[in-house]
């Protein structure tokens, strides 16, 4: 059993990466990825909405009929970005403007509608919890990485915070959607190599 609730947790942030292995999640990691800040609010967001989804969705799960299972599931995830975004408004204001629409759209992430449909409904609401708070784990490192690769040599600073000497001339591309796509293209590859995963016909 602790074996299987340490698989929960781990797997997500190595074998089976979300980002990395799955390939899901890759808009948000292209969209909010310029600063460290504006990452880190999208984590704890997804990590909200996957927890509690995947919890509440496994407590329904001997009462959805199979037939609506995906309006259930969106409904659940949907009402959550709704308090997610909200929270964000009023605690966090000028965040959640730079975020602009990619907070709502958590509702359309490939990770929190996968999860639920993969796990959580085949799952007791604890192992739920478990797979949601892995995943949003594993998610959240390589947005992280990339944030901050993006926002130190784009910058030159992190979480705004100069780290790079003052006449260092920013390297434009890290700011751009091409920049953040080579470098989820370069830890894909160094993550696939690592664990020798290799796509099979």
């Amino acid at each position: 059993m602790a074996s299987k609730t340490k698989a929960l947790i781990t797997d997500p942030l190595s074998d089976n990466n979300p980002i990395t292995i799955q390939v899901l999640g890759i808009c948000s990691a292209l969209a909010v990825t310029v600063k460290v800040d504006k990452a880190v609010i999208m984590c704890l967001a997804l990590t909200a909405v996957l927890t509690l989804s995947n919890t509440v969705i496994s407590l329904l799960r001997q009462v959805i009929p199979s037939r609506i299972r995906m309006i259930v599931e969106m409904t659940v995830i949907a009402s959550l970005v709704i308090v997610a975004d909200q929270l964000l408004k009023a605690y966090a204001f000028e965040l959640s403007r730079e975020l602009s629409v990619f907070v709502g759209l958590i509702i359309t992430n490939c990770i929190v509608m996968g999860r639920a449909e993969a796990f959580a409904l085949q799952n007791p609401p604890r192992d739920s919890f478990l797979d949601g708070l892995g995943n949003s784990l594993g998610y959240s490192a390589v947005l992280l990485i990339v944030a901050s690769i993006r926002e130190v040599f784009g910058s030159g600073t992190w979480l705004g915070l100069q780290v790079m000497p003052s006449g260092y001339l920013p390297n434009v591309l890290m700011l751009l959607a091409p920049g953040a796509f080579i470098i989820i293209g370069l830890l894909v590859w160094a993550q696939r190599t690592l664990i020798g995963h290799y796509e099979t016909d």
